[in-house]
């Protein structure tokens, strides 16, 4: 006599072991709740460092890509994802001077403070681009148009004191070129 396969239940076809209402909830997952589709470039990079947490970085700099800046719920989001302490995102974030907790300017002019560029007058180029600004060293002006940032050093000691504008060096920059720059922007906007 003829033996007919028994199916058990694991051998089952996946369609009948789930309830009818399990894809859309399954879809709910794999969005963030709030509905902001940045998020799924920090999930891209997650998965593709498989949820590790040496992509820190990383996927900081994803983020930051997507959102302009770091808020606070996005940190929240990747020290999650890749299950490490707040106090370790928050601190990474923190000690680069390549990301950013605020939104930034339009335009961004970030001067080397590192020992070299200090000593040949990186503070006094500080000094004139604040008073001309009127906003302190990580702020941006009321405007929004322009950030203005320190970084600890930009590895350019040769052509000190270096100031990067828009994310281009520049090299030997005195007070009177970086104000040159920045009354340039104002004159575009």
């Amino acid at each position: 006599m003829p033996s007919t396969p028994v199916q058990s239940a694991s051998n089952a076809p996946a369609n009948d072991a789930k309830p009818a209402d399990a894809k859309p909830a399954a879809k709910a997952k794999k969005e963030h709740p709030s509905g902001d589709r940045r998020f799924k470039k920090i999930d891209i990079a997650m998965k593709r460092n498989q949820f590790q947490a040496d992509a820190l970085i990383e996927v900081l700099h994803i983020a930051q890509e997507a959102f302009g800046y770091l808020e606070e719920d996005v940190l929240t989001y990747i020290a999650r994802g890749l299950k490490v302490p707040l106090s370790r995102v928050y601190g990474v974030a923190t000690f680069y001077h390549l990301f950013s907790l605020k939104p930034g300017g339009a335009h961004t002019c970030v001067i080397c403070m590192g020992t070299a560029c200090y000593v040949k007058g990186g503070g006094k180029v500080v000094e004139a681009l604040q008073d001309e600004l009127g906003v302190e060293l990580g702020e941006t002006t009321e405007d929004g148009q322009v950030s203005l940032l320190a970084a600890r050093c930009l590895g350019a000691c040769g052509i000190a004191p270096a100031v990067v504008f828009d994310g281009n060096i520049a090299g030997k920059v005195d007070s009177d070129t970086a104000l040159a720059k920045i009354k340039a922007w104002e004159n575009e906007g």
